[in-house]
C-alpha cells in the first residue's frame, strides 16, 4: 500500500500546496502573537479492553507544535484530558456491547486543534454472572530496546470464561493495552537513562482484573544514546528488487509493532535520505510497498527504512538491503 511521497527536492506543486495550506491555517486563526493552533492529532486508534473500557491511542505531536495537552472525546463529549507527554488513555465507565466514536484534540497556547478523524470501538458484552478474575500473568521478561523503548514478554493468564486483554502497568499506572491473543509488546515513549518498573494485569469481559504479575525492572540507556533506537522499533522484513520500470526499485516491509498506526516512514539510499512516505489518516496494518525511482538504470544500491513512532521519535533503521535497479 502506497502513501504520499515527499522527496529531497520540492516540486513546484508541492511548494504551492504548502503555501495554500499555510494561508488556510492563517485564515483559521491564531493568537495575537501569531501562533497557530496545533494540528489535529493523527494515528488515532481505539480498542475495547473489557465490557466497560476502551483504550485510545494517538501520535504525539511534534515538539515544534507547542502542544500542552490532549482531550479525548467520546461521541462528541469530552471524556478525558491528559498532558502533552501522554499519547494513550483508557476510557472507563462505558456500557457493555455498545459502539462508541472517539476523537482527540490537541491544546496549545493559541487554543485547541480541530478534531482528529473519528474511530469506533465496541465494548465487549457483559458476563453478568462472571465475578471471577483471571489468574495473574506469569513470568515477565524484557529489556530496553534503545533509550526510548522496551520489549516485554509474559506468560498468558487463565480465566474461567476468557481473557480479553492485558494492561501494561508502569509503577502501578496502566500505560498500554494488548489484545488477549498477544503476550509480547513494544512499549515506546520512555525516557533515556531512566529506571522503570513494569507489571502486567489480565482483564476479562466481566470487567474483572487479575492481580499484577511479577515485576520487571529495567533501565533505559543514557542520554548520550538518545538518538539511537533498538532494533525492535525498525520495520520488519524489508525486501528490495528491480522494479518493472527502468531505474526503479520495488520495496516492501511491514510496520514495527508499536500498538498504533505508523503514518510516516523515511527511505534512505546508500546511507543518504531520499524519500518520506506519509499517510494522512488510514495507514496500512500489513505489508507496505513502494516503487522507488533512482538516478541510474542498472545501478546497485543499499536501502534502509525507518518509521516514526507514536511518541514522535524516529525508530531504528532496518538492516541495509542491497538491490540493483531495473535496467
Amino acid at each position: 500500500m502506497e502513501g504520499t511521497t515527499v522527496t529531497r527536492t520540492p516540486h513546484a506543486a508541492v511548494l504551492a500546496l504548502t503555501l495554500l495550506l499555510g494561508l488556510a491555517l492563517t485564515a483559521c486563526g491564531g493568537d495575537a502573537a501569531g501562533q497557530d493552533r496545533p494540528p489535529a492529532p493523527s494515528g488515532v486508534t481505539a480498542q475495547a479492553t473489557s465490557s466497560s473500557t476502551v483504550h485510545v491511542m494517538w501520535h504525539r505531536a511534534d515538539p515544534a507544535a507547542g502542544v500542552t495537552g490532549y482531550t479525548v472525546h467520546r461521541d462528541g463529549a469530552e471524556a478525558e484530558s491528559v498532558g502533552a507527554e501522554t499519547y494513550m488513555v483508557d476510557i472507563a465507565g462505558l456500557d457493555p456491547a455498545t459502539a462508541y466514536d472517539f476523537t482527540v484534540r490537541a491544546t496549545g497556547p493559541a487554543g485547541r486543534s480541530g478534531e482528529s478523524r473519528a474511530v469506533t470501538a465496541t465494548t465487549f458484552g457483559a458476563e453478568t454472572d462472571d465475578d471471577e478474575p483471571p489468574t495473574a500473568p506469569g513470568a515477565l521478561t524484557g529489556a530496553a530496546d534503545g533509550p526510548r523503548a522496551a520489549e516485554l514478554s509474559w506468560e498468558a493468564a487463565e480465566d474461567n470464561v476468557a481473557v480479553t486483554g492485558y494492561e501494561i502497568h508502569q509503577s502501578g499506572t496502566a500505560i498500554h493495552s494488548v489484545p488477549a491473543e498477544e503476550t509480547t509488546t513494544l512499549v515506546t515513549g520512555l525516557r533515556p537513562g531512566t529506571d522503570y518498573v513494569f507489571t502486567v494485569v489480565a482483564r476479562d469481559a466481566g470487567d474483572n482484573t487479575s492481580e499484577p504479575g511479577p515485576e520487571l525492572r529495567l533501565t533505559t540507556p543514557g542520554a548520550g544514546d538518545a538518538e539511537e533506537s533498538g532494533t525492535a522499533t525498525a520495520p520488519a522484513g524489508l525486501t528490495a528488487r528491480p522494479g518493472e520500470e527502468p531505474a526503479t526499485l520495488e520495496l516492501s516491509w511491514t510496520p514495527p509493532r508499536t500498538g498504533a498506526a505508523v503514518l510516516e516512514y523515511q527511505i534512505h539510499l546508500d546511507g543518504e535520505f531520499t524519500t518520506t512516505l506519509l499517510w494522512g489518516a488510514e495507514a496500512p496494518d500489513g505489508e507496505i510497498t513502494h516503487l522507488l525511482t533512482v538516478d541510474e538504470p542498472g545501478a546497485g544500491h543499499a536501502v534502509t527504512v525507518r518509521a516514526k513512532l507514536p511518541d514522535g521519535h524516529w525508530g531504528a533503521f532496518t538492516e541495509p538491503v542491497e538491490a540493483t535497479a531495473a535496467p
